[in-house]
């Protein structure tokens, strides 16, 4: 084996590979191409995942204070910022709560409109691709 100049191994790391014994007369096998191969081994690469925006519909019917009771509880947000994206959601008609991968979005939204369900409220939780 021998090795490669550190120039030539970018991103893949690369092995020169060569055929035991002598090569035969005429410089290789058929059609004069030699029995060496070089074989890279590509790092593989992780992909960051997909984001979700979770959002708070406004309806007429859902108190106030319990939506900021959800983002306090769901979302973790403190009494300043509930009551800031509430207002938001009231004033707009929609609001972001905060932005997850796939899963933890989904398990948000079900979260939140299963507690909405338990306390007789209309309130509309959904996701989209941020």
């Amino acid at each position: 084996m021998r090795r490669l100049a550190q120039g030539q191994l970018a991103r893949s790391e690369q092995v020169l590979a060569s055929g035991a014994g002598s090569q035969p007369p005429g410089g290789g096998d058929e059609g004069g191409r030699s029995n060496t191969a070089i074989i890279t081994k590509a790092k593989p690469r992780t992909k960051r995942p997909n984001l979700y925006r979770v959002l708070l519909l406004n309806d007429d019917y859902t108190p106030m204070e319990f939506v900021v009771h959800v983002l306090e509880r769901f979302f973790n947000k403190n009494r300043e910022d509930a009551t800031r994206i509430m207002l938001h959601v009231h004033q707009n008609g929609v609001g972001e709560c905060g932005v997850f991968t796939y899963e933890v979005a989904e398990t948000k939204v079900t979260q939140v409109m299963d507690f909405a369900r338990k306390h007789q409220h209309p309130l509309q939780c959904v996701m989209e691709k941020n």
